[in-house]
This record gives C-alpha cells, sequence and structure tokens, in this order.
C-alpha cells in the first residue's frame, strides 16, 4: 500500500479565498498568489493526494475573526470538513455552541502572530471551551509554551498544539519549553500536530533537524495523541513546499503501516468526530 492510498485525514490546512470572502481591512497580512486557495482548490488537492477528511483551521492572516470562508465550506463539504476557528476573547458560550453545532471542534490561540500578552487573560474562555467539550488549539515558538503554562495548568481543557510546538532546533530536545511540551503529551490532556517542519527546521527539506523532536513527540505524546498536517498552503514559507514530498516524508518517518494508520486516521477521526472511511 502507497502513503498516496492509505485513508488519511490533514488535520491543519487553511481556506482564502479573497474574490468569495473578501479580506478583514484591519488584517496585518493579507495572503495573495500562490496562497490563495479555494474550497474547489482544497477539493482537488485532496483528491489528488487520497485524503478524505480535513481540518480546517481559520488563519488570522487575512480573515482574523471572520470565519464565514471557513464555515461556508465545512457546510458544504457533507461532514469531509471540520474547523477550528478564531472568536474575540469574550465570545458567548452561544455563540460558541453554534459554531460547534456548524462543524467546528476549537478555537485557535495563535502566539506567534499575536504575542503572549495578547492570550493570557482568556480564562474565561478556556472554561467555556472546556463546558463545551471543544479544544483550545495553541500555535507557540521557542519558549512562548513557558509564558503560556500558567495559563494552560489552570484550566482542564482539552489542548492541541500546532506544528510540534515550534521548538528552538538550536537548543536541542532538553530545551525547557520543549520539555514542558513532552511533560503536556504524557500528561493526557493533550495532543500534538506532527506537522509545519518548515516554520522551525533549519534545513531545507527533507528537514532532517526536525526529526528527533518528531520522533520525541510521539514517544510522549504516543500516536493516539499525535496526528499529521501539512499547513497547505504554506503561507509565508520562506522556500517551495509541495504536499506530496511532505507525504512522502511522512512515510519515512513512518515505516510502520499500523502507527501510520493511527496518526493519519484513527486518532483525529476520534478526536474530531470524523464519519469512518
Amino acid at each position: 500500500m502507497s502513503i498516496f492510498t492509505e485513508a488519511k485525514i490533514d488535520c491543519h490546512c487553511h481556506l482564502l479565498d479573497p474574490a468569495g470572502f473578501p479580506y478583514t481591512a484591519a488584517t496585518p497580512y493579507q495572503p495573495a498568489g500562490q496562497e490563495i486557495t479555494t474550497a474547489k482548490q482544497l477539493h482537488h488537492v485532496m483528491q489528488a493526494h487520497g485524503v478524505e477528511r480535513a481540518l480546517l483551521v481559520q488563519p488570522n492572516s487575512g480573515y482574523g475573526e471572520d470565519n464565514r470562508c471557513m464555515l461556508a465550506a465545512i457546510a458544504a463539504a457533507r461532514d469531509r470538513l471540520k474547523g477550528v476557528a478564531v472568536v474575540p476573547h469574550d465570545v458567548s458560550r452561544a455563540e460558541l455552541q453554534r459554531l460547534k453545532d456548524a462543524g467546528v471542534v476549537g478555537v485557535a490561540f495563535n502566539v506567534p502572530f499575536h504575542g503572549l500578552d495578547h492570550y493570557l487573560d482568556t480564562g474565561s474562555l478556556l472554561a467555556k471551551l472546556e463546558a463545551l467539550d471543544m479544544f483550545l488549539q495553541i500555535q507557540v515558538q521557542d519558549d512562548q509554551l513557558l509564558g503560556l503554562l500558567p495559563l494552560l495548568q489552570g484550566s482542564r481543557t482539552r489542548l492541541l498544539v500546532d506544528h510540534c510546538g515550534r521548538p528552538d532546533v538550536a537548543q536541542g530536545l532538553q530545551q525547557p519549553a520543549f520539555q514542558a511540551l513532552l511533560a503536556l503529551g504524557r500528561s493526557g490532556r493533550a495532543s500534538v500536530k506532527l506537522s509545519g517542519y518548515i516554520k522551525y527546521a533549519k534545513r531545507s527539506h527533507p528537514y532532517e533537524d526536525a526529526w528527533p523532536f518528531v520522533r520525541a513527540l510521539v514517544e510522549a505524546f504516543g500516536a493516539d495523541a499525535s496526528m499529521w498536517g501539512s499547513d497547505w498552503p504554506f503561507l509565508r514559507a520562506p522556500e517551495r513546499v509541495d504536499y506530496a514530498p511532505l507525504l512522502t516524508l511522512f512515510a519515512t518517518l513512518f515505516p510502520n503501516a499500523a502507527e501510520r494508520r493511527k496518526i493519519l486516521w484513527e486518532t483525529p477521526a476520534r478526536l474530531f468526530g470524523f464519519t469512518q472511511v
């Protein structure tokens, strides 16, 4: 069996369709060119690579808290898509319930984009997410997780960590923030996306300097709390990235078919409520 024919869920991709859903004027970055990605284009990418389901992540770039583009795609996809939204910190429980009913499984915090201080006073939001059994998805880089830990440790909200935690590869596996991430994995209350290597690796594809971090994460989180994501369409990528080589790299990192099945399909299908292929 080829990696391209195995059942797969892409757990991190974005839609950016300014022709159908104009960008928010105040957003600090407006994707253009090859970063433009419609729901129709996503369908073709999924079909070409044997991806049955996908988790859309609302991009802070372009749209900010305007989730309409993502929600329209989910509504049209007949259970093939689910989403992670961006919301104001004072969002009501009723609005979160509306989003959940529309196929949204969680809310995203993008600390590299907004800075740590932007998220420190969000305990009430985390409480609402916990009450609704929704995920808090966090993207951090370098040592930012350490500053977020008091907030996370004061909550029982289910956690979903983006892009391997974006560690500083120069600091190695023992850096405090990465060790804190591994501890979150061992606690059983967090899941991790094995994605975004280009966001923290210093080497070009196949990002060999990221491999030890990926292996350490799977050891700590387990395949039952690990998932794969492409990060398509690779916003602000410093060099060319292609979908198929990322899948081939995943097969290299995980040669065991049963482990691949868990990470690519079983774990995200269970956590996000995707229907069986």
